[in-house]
């Protein structure tokens, strides 16, 4: 990993060379790694993932809320915030060739990997999206790929201060249209948190690839 913008990134779980599958999970607004450790990461059961957690230069990735309409400032910042979310995953994926990657976040950070999988289109392994939406409005233009078949779970309180969940629904019908096998959870009531339904969702998708079986298996949806 290069120095610079990503001295201050935090690696957990196996070494490069014995990972099994490679989860970048990306923080949200005001959020640290330190946080996605205590909230998601420590309560998996993966030692055969190796966990890449970036961290902001600030407080934010971008400074723009992600439901409002893009600002030309607020697409030059959520670009830059992009081209090094890349070089992360790029990084990371030199490290441990052939590893599944599973891209995820929560709030800002889920916002960013949405937009990240829209412009790059999917790859092998998974995405998984804790209080997210796509950023600005529909009638910005915002870019969309193809992600035919490709394992997304995604999740939003109904009642989220930062994530309304009609934007979360939004971006759900969009990753739908563009070919997502997707799974969803609206909880009622939940505060702006990572609740333990959305860990264990994560979980299951690492253990699915781990061991080298489909995530959202069929058998799995007639249960």
């Amino acid at each position: 990993m290069s120095k610079g913008h990503f001295e201050n990134t935090v690696f957990h779980g196996a070494a490069p060379a014995d990972a099994k599958v490679v989860c970048v999970f990306v923080h949200g607004r005001t959020q640290s790694p330190a946080d996605m450790m205590e909230n998601v990461i420590q309560h998996l059961d993966a030692p055969s993932v190796r966990f890449v957690l970036p961290k902001s230069d600030g407080l934010a990735w971008y400074d723009v809320k992600a439901v409002d309409p893009l600002t030309d400032a607020g697409r030059s910042q959520l670009e830059a915030a992009l081209a090094r979310l890349s070089q992360t995953i790029s990084s990371a994926e030199a490290e441990s060739p052939g590893a599944p990657l599973v891209l995820g976040g929560f709030s800002q950070g889920a916002c960013l990997s949405v937009e990240y999988l829209m412009r790059r289109g999917p790859w092998d392994g998974a995405a998984c999206f804790l209080t997210g939406c796509r950023v600005g409005v529909s009638s910005d233009d915002r870019p969309v790929a193809r992600i035919e078949g490709m394992p997304i779970y995604a999740s939003c309180g109904d009642l989220d201060p930062w994530i309304p969940s009609a934007n979360h629904t939004e971006m759900c019908q969009i990753l739908i249209e563009q070919g997502a096998r997707l799974r969803t959870d609206i909880f009622p009531g939940r505060d702006h948190s990572v609740t333990q339904t959305e860990r264990k969702a994560l979980q299951a998708m690492l253990d699915a690839l781990v061991a080298q079986r489909p995530v959202f298996a069929l058998q799995e949806t007639a249960k």
